[in-house]
Formats: structure tokens, sequence, C-alpha cells
């Protein structure tokens, strides 16, 4: 098959209400030089019906325009449920693009996604990941997630001093040969195998960031279908399995570009363990990677929240999931059942 600029990598698992608006963004971007891979990694709804009916809709869209002149170009592979790693990683290998971008099934992008990361390609070559800016939408949340110039950005600073992650997979493009040499996505982690690919990649290659907000990160889904919702075991959560990526930052940094990445991971160590060191299960794998934070590299409030009597922080966290629970529920009431009797 010809070579085109971009794959577009869309693991599906069971998004039936989300994956229209998606492949819609996708159908509309400005830039046409592209393929959509999807991976069905096992769904047991009609996801694969709604993507069906999309590609019918796009491609007889495209055939009554006089702009375009191909059809809407795309695979749809059905594997059994193996898990979003490797639902990309089998979305790349399937994949003819030089470049390789993923979207998830419920998020979406602007129409000039793809232009924009055609813009940077051409103007910093170099780069190992290109990024845009993202939007975080959540009815009465919504809000721009990052506050950074266009050009290269210096990772592990701009993670550690930002309040979200400055590469997000949904508004994120690389080179497949860069991807390939990194070995793509870690099989087995189930969380946050994305970010165990960036820093990986950010090690080696330059990161460049444009300003605009380009994707929307949807947080506007049921708690039922985010990898989120329940605690993963250790084998299965980024958090835990840092080791490779400490060597290879040991191997690959100055003193100081090491001592960056160290203050970004005890960050996210502290950030992402309270759940685990809360939990009777899990509680001493936490306990031992806490151990491995340097607290003087991070706020004094952050070692403080894990020097609380644990029945303390479990009340404290009960009472903000519930109240979370409940603010749901009352937009979803506004949102949706009032609307319907209107």
């Amino acid at each position: 098959m010809k070579k085109t600029r971009f794959s577009v990598i869309m693991p599906l698992y069971n998004k039936a209400p989300f994956v229209r608006k998606a492949l819609q963004s996708i159908a509309s971007q400005t830039y046409r030089d592209f393929e959509l891979i999807i991976i069905d990694d096992g769904s047991t709804d009609n996801s694969a019906a709604i993507c069906d009916e999309s590609f019918q809709t796009f491609n007889h869209s495209l055939a009554h325009s006089i702009n375009v002149n191909r059809s809407f170009v795309h695979s749809f592979i059905r594997q059994t449920n193996s898990g979003v790693a490797a639902a990309r990683n089998r979305g790349v290998a399937e994949s003819h693009g030089e470049f390789v971008c993923f979207l998830d099934a419920d998020d979406w992008w602007e129409p000039t996604f793809l232009e924009e990361m055609d813009k940077l390609i051409t103007e910093y070559p170099d780069a190992g990941i290109y990024a845009s800016n993202y939007i975080y939408y959540k009815p009465g949340k919504t809000h721009i997630a990052l506050n950074l110039e266009r050009g290269y950005i210096d990772y592990p600073k701009a993670y550690y001093e930002g309040s979200s992650m400055p590469i997000w997979t949904g508004a994120t493009c690389m080179p497949r040969k860069v991807f390939d040499e990194m070995g793509g996505f870690p099989v087995g982690i189930k969380l946050g195998e994305d970010f165990l690919l960036w820093a990986k990649t950010a090690l080696h290659y330059p990161v460049v960031f444009s300003e605009k907000p380009l994707a929307y990160y949807n947080n506007d889904i049921p708690a039922s279908l985010r990898a989120t919702r329940n605690l993963h075991a250790p084998e299965y959560h980024m958090l835990f399995n840092l080791g490779p990526l400490e060597r290879e930052i040991e191997q690959s940094t100055t003193d100081q570009q090491s001592a960056a990445w160290k203050q970004l991971l005890d960050k996210l160590r502290v950030l992402g363990l309270m759940d685990y060191w809360l939990s009777a299960e899990y509680h001493e794998a936490a306990a031992t990677e806490l151990t491995k934070v340097d607290w003087r590299m991070q706020p004094k409030s952050a070692k403080a929240q894990y020097e609380k009597p644990i029945w303390l922080l479990k009340v404290k966290r009960w009472i903000m999931r519930a109240g979370s629970y409940c603010k749901q529920r009352l937009i979803y009431i506004i949102k949706y059942q009032f609307k319907q009797k209107q």
C-alpha cells in the first residue's frame, strides 16, 4: 500500500456512545493525507456497527465533495481483548504512515489537528514527539490544559511545574521510525503505559509543543468505562514499574538532567500512590515505592499528607468522592433528564 503522511491509531473497547464523535473529528480533518486504523480490542457492545455506519456516511459525503478526491481510508481490525498498549502497537504494525497519531474512541480533535502536526514536523524535523495543547472536557470543569509556548520543551521540567501532562496521548504525533526504535507501548502495563513511552522518547529526542488546543480529553464518561475506576495490581501500574526508565535516565542524562527527572518521577509517586497507601491490599507496596522519594525535592505538604492518620485520610477521601458523585448526578439530571422532559 502507498505510504501516507499520517496513520491515526484508535484502540476501541466498548465506546459505542462516543466513537461516532471521535470518528467525525477524524473525517473532518483539513489535512487529508492520512489513514485510520481501528483496533477493536474485544468490544462486546455495538461499537463496530457504529463504526461501519460512520464509514459509509463519510465515504458517501466524500464522493459528493468537490474538494476531496479520495475515499476515507481506514482499516477495522478485531482482536481478543489484550489491553490498550497491545491494541495501539497492533495498529501501528498494520499502518503505513510516516508518522503515527493516537486518538482514543471517546476523545476528539479539532479539524486542524493534523494540519498543525504537519506544520510542526516541517518546522522541527528533528523531534521525536510532536504534541499540541488540549482541552479537559467535563461539564463545569472544561479548561485548557497547559500554558506553554510553541517550540521545544523541557519535558520533565514542564511536567513537574505544570498542572497537567505536557504530552497527552490524544494530542500526540511521532515518527513511525522513532516509535519502532522505542519499542512501542509497554505491553502489560494498564495504567501509564503512554507515559513510559513518552518519557523514554524524551530521553533521546527533542519534544516539540504547539500552544494551540486542538484535542479534547473527554472526562464526561461513565465510571464503568474508565481505566482508572479500580486500583490496578502493582504489576500493571507504571508507578510500580519505573525501574527500567530510571536506569535509562541514569545512563542517558547529565546529573542536572537526572535530578529533573528524579523530581518528576517522585512527584508522580506522591500524587499517584495515595489510593494504594489507603488500601489494605496494596499499602505495603505503596510504602515501598514511597521510600524511593527524595522528600527534599518535593513540597513539604507532599510528605505531610502521608503522615496523617490513615483513618482520617480515608474519611476525607470518602467525603470528596461522595461530593463528586452527588455533583455529577446533579449535572446528569439537569443535562439529560430535565432537558428530555422539556
